[in-house]
């Protein structure tokens, strides 16, 4: 909550993410904290870890000064996370992927913001019943990736210690750089949660990561109509009071 609370005075970019499906699954802690840099740790609820898949929509995305521009401030993007820790004690989430169909936010996040984005073929559209198909190929990889999924009603706002609070209070998201570790710093209101039918998905996209898979399907599935978003600058690590 500290984090949500931290303003952000000099936003380098707003976005709108959209139509998000939150799907996780239990995971071994330590197969998760090997893949971390130093400084960070694996962050547990009850014991447990937590590894998930969230497709989404992009939109309205610009720098501070310009506005969405048509073809370039739409696109789609899912990412591969996990909740992690840093030595100060400061929650975020730290992304093994980033699949995204903008070549140019691909080019921009990887600059600016050392994030591991990858080019990707993506579509998704709504059918008249409100499912929204979402379908990921990921250039180099020879399987794609589809997900079926609708808002099936609103949910109460997550309370502190609940495992939803745990997987979507999420304010800070960690970069490696050759600098070593850096924070960049999100802010919007808090997600209106959705309960979410589900009813096509794999889990593709946690083997392009190295992943295995874990055959079975998400321990936990959510889903939020969206947020608006001010986006702070890769800063170095610090306590957040």
């Amino acid at each position: 909550m500290a984090a949500r609370d931290h303003g952000i005075t000099s936003p380098v970019m707003y976005q709108r993410w959209s139509d998000l499906a939150f799907l996780h699954w239990r995971w071994d802690v330590a197969d998760l904290q090997r893949r971390l840099p130093p400084g960070l740790h694996v962050d547990t609820h009850e014991g447990a870890a937590w590894l998930g898949i969230v497709p989404f929509y992009m939109q309205r995305i610009r720098p501070r000064f310009l506005p969405p521009l048509p073809w370039v401030s739409w696109f789609l993007e899912l990412n591969v996370r996990t909740y992690v820790h840093d030595d100060h004690g400061t929650p975020g989430v730290w992304f093994f992927s980033l699949d995204c169909n903008q070549p140019l936010a691909v080019i921009t996040a990887r600059t600016f913001f050392k994030l591991p984005y990858f080019h990707a073929r993506m579509n998704a559209r709504h059918n008249e019943k409100g499912v929204v198909h979402y379908e990921c190929a990921r250039q180099g990889q020879r399987e794609g990736s589809s997900f079926d999924y609708r808002r099936v009603g609103d949910v109460p706002a997550p309370q502190p210690g609940s495992l939803e609070f745990f997987l979507v209070e999420r304010y800070v998201l960690f970069a490696e750089t050759h600098r070593g570790l850096r924070v960049g710093r999100v802010q919007h209101v808090p997600y209106q949660l959705a309960r979410l039918e589900l009813s096509a998905f794999d889990d593709v996209p946690l083997l392009w990561n190295g992943f295995a898979s874990p055959q079975r399907a998400p321990d936990h599935v959510i889903g939020s109509a969206g947020v608006d978003v001010r986006i702070g600058p890769l800063e170095k690590p610090r306590a957040t009071a």
